[in-house]
């Protein structure tokens, strides 16, 4: 009887020995298939990474495009349409209003700004009578480039009143206006660098 229940004891030990063997078998091998699929994973951003490699030969090649620059003599001549109405009651020194070019602006004829772009200009002076304005900036490509031009008087033209309001007359007198559509011609006080396409 006692050597039955070694000969029982002696068995259980060896299954348990065998489940324990196969336990730990079994966390050797998803440990190990673990490891191997990480380095799979990391490797995979390195595939990734290479298109964005590609792409950027032809970004450069987009800057090096834009990156043509032109330089606008002194002098040059600039010429503008206002888009809106000014007057001298109402616009005061430092406002801001929009024009765009009648004419396109060349360099060795290459158009350098084509016509119709749009520029900014500004009040430097106002009084009863005289609305003194200078261009301020241009608009190339969706980016605004400072101008350095002379400051010009505007065409005048009278408001036009109601011969019923004699007030309203008598006082509109001193108003001065610079009707939208007026044509403004600027010179360039100092050179002025824009950037050229191709």
């Amino acid at each position: 009887m006692f050597n039955s229940q070694v000969r029982r004891n002696l068995w259980l030990a060896l299954a348990a020995a065998a489940v324990l063997t196969v336990t730990g078998c079994s966390k050797t091998a998803t440990d190990e298939a673990n490891n191997t699929a990480k380095p799979a994973a990391a490797a995979k951003p390195a595939v990734a990474a290479k298109p964005a490699v590609a792409a950027k030969p032809a970004a450069v090649a987009k800057a090096a495009e834009l990156a043509t620059m032109v330089t606008l003599p002194k002098g040059t001549a600039i010429s503008a349409a206002v888009r809106q109405t000014l007057a001298t009651d109402k616009n005061k020194v430092g406002d801001t209003f929009a024009a765009s070019l009648t004419a396109p602006i060349q360099v060795d004829g290459k158009t350098v700004i084509p016509k119709g772009a749009q520029v900014t200009c500004r009040i430097v002076k106002v009084n009863k009578h005289e609305l003194k304005v200078t261009l301020a900036s241009v608009e190339i490509h969706g980016k605004s480039y400072p101008l350095d031009t002379n400051s010009i008087v505007g065409p005048k033209s009278q408001p036009k009143t109601d011969a019923k309001d004699a007030a309203k007359a008598k006082a509109n007198k001193d108003v001065t206006l610079l009707a939208a559509k007026s044509k403004l011609t600027f010179k360039l006080a100092k050179p002025a660098t824009i950037p050229v396409k191709g």
